[in-house]
């Protein structure tokens, strides 16, 4: 992650992205941006390591888990979702295994499974 997102930003922008889909309004790119690049800040710091890359293109990516560090190419344990899905994953709005099973996620490689970690806010 290049820019570290502080507290009050991070959870304001996820505020913003729940008000917005309350109204039935879809959220800001600015808000969602930054509500995605905050909760894979939470992840790293909560799993770090150099295992499992997770992707919420076209606002992030990060390694975590702990185990083999991978450096170079395709990682061999990819995790891959869009916004709307990492935001209600990571916040417990939705399990990871019913995301999972919809085919929201789309998870490669024998530690590619989150369900350990997630949520990360109750």
């Amino acid at each position: 992650m290049a820019r570290s997102i502080d507290i009050a930003s991070g959870r304001a922008a996820l505020a913003a992205v729940a008000e917005a889909h309350a109204g039935g309004l879809a959220p800001r790119r600015p808000d969602l941006a930054t509500a995605v690049r905050y909760l894979l800040q939470l992840l790293d710091e909560k799993a770090p390591g150099g295992t499992v890359e997770v992707r919420v293109p076209p606002f992030g990516a990060v390694q975590v888990i702990q185990g083999p560090r991978h450096t170079r190419g395709t990682p061999p344990n990819v995790v891959e979702m869009d916004a709307q899905t990492w935001i209600a994953v990571a916040t417990g709005a939705l399990r990871w295994a019913d995301a999972a099973a919809s085919g929201r996620i789309h998870a490669s490689g024998t530690r590619a499974d989150l369900a350990t970690v997630l949520p990360l806010r109750p």
